[in-house]
């Protein structure tokens, strides 16, 4: 079913590019690696980079640190693309107008989430999002199952018995929303594909940070603007933005999406290791068991998707 496999192949955003053959010898073994190096790249950047991106929190706010993040991608996609060539049609703008909210929401609501919770159970619980969106479009018993996996998993992870080790309320709810938020951006991504991509996203990308600022601006204030907080912002921005998704699309070119799926889905693991080695952040068992449940889930729901565009 089309709606079935779009959705599994946005489960992490962009899941659409075909496969290309690998060369011969030493420099086609070589050329073969790369793409599979961008993505373990990419895995290890992003939660890397928005560890970095954690330390502005006691200083500008998690909304603050936000702004940062999406503002300063804004710049670069917009001297990147320059989207202003181009004339943009009213339902053009209207498309990536919803886009471009989504996103901010979705940003904004996951470093709200990783505020009060470790990173890594912030991304397993968002993760939830786009795994539901693909499941909802399943018919197969064996789809069902991961449900029934993804549901356990997060049953370990919310806060059903008051204790020291228990985890924020608000954070998984903040988490929650970051995937709900998630899962509208791919639908209303897919609905503005036809449009250029990097002019579309440099415009969604503008829409997101005017979503965020309100709330950045209230929190963080005149702080923003101070160059030592300003210059580590534009760093958080490219760690964890700029530097992953630019390793990703070198990725997208080679690696069947099947296997790209796969390794997307262990994002939660690598986040809570990121989590581990920059934050000192610890889980308990029953939160690694959590993720990992959460993380087959998400790996079950690849590869158990139609293969006949794959």
């Amino acid at each position: 079913m089309a709606g079935e496999e779009e959705a599994r192949d946005k489960i992490a955003e962009r899941l659409a590019l075909s496969n290309s053959s690998p060369g011969s010898g030493e420099s086609g073994l070589l050329a073969s690696s790369i793409p599979y190096a961008a993505m373990m790249g990419a895995l290890i950047a992003l939660p890397a980079g928005t560890s970095f991106a954690k330390q502005l929190f006691p200083v500008v706010g998690a909304e603050g640190t936000s702004l940062y993040r999406v503002g300063f991608s804004a710049i670069f996609l917009w001297l990147l693309w320059r989207p202003w060539q181009r004339a943009w049609t009213r339902p053009e703008i209207v498309d990536v107008a919803r886009y471009g909210a989504v996103l901010g929401a979705m940003n904004l609501s996951f470093y709200m989430a990783i505020k009060t919770i470790p990173l890594g159970v912030a991304i397993a619980v968002e993760f939830l999002g786009p795994l539901g969106l693909a499941l909802f479009h399943s018919r197969k018993l064996i789809h069902f199952a991961w449900v029934g996996m993804a549901v356990v998993g997060l049953a370990f992870l919310l806060p059903l018995q008051r204790s020291t080790e228990t985890l924020d309320l608000m954070g998984i709810g903040f988490a929650g929303a970051a995937g709900l938020f998630w899962a509208l951006y791919i639908i209303y991504g897919q609905r503005a594909s036809y449009l250029p991509s990097g002019k579309a996203v440099a415009l969604g990308m503008t829409v997101a940070t005017l979503v965020i600022a309100p709330f950045g601006l209230f929190v963080g204030g005149a702080t923003l603007l101070t160059p030592k907080f300003l210059i580590l912002g534009m760093i958080a921005a490219l760690l964890s933005s700029t530097l992953p998704y630019s390793l990703e699309m070198i990725a997208l070119k080679s690696i069947p999406k099947r296997v790209f799926g796969v390794l997307l889905a262990a994002e939660p693991a690598a986040g809570a290791l990121a989590g581990m080695f920059f934050l000192n952040e610890t889980l308990t068992p029953a939160q690694w068991l959590a993720i990992i449940l959460i993380v087959a889930a998400g790996i079950g729901s690849v590869l158990s998707a139609e293969s006949k565009r794959i």
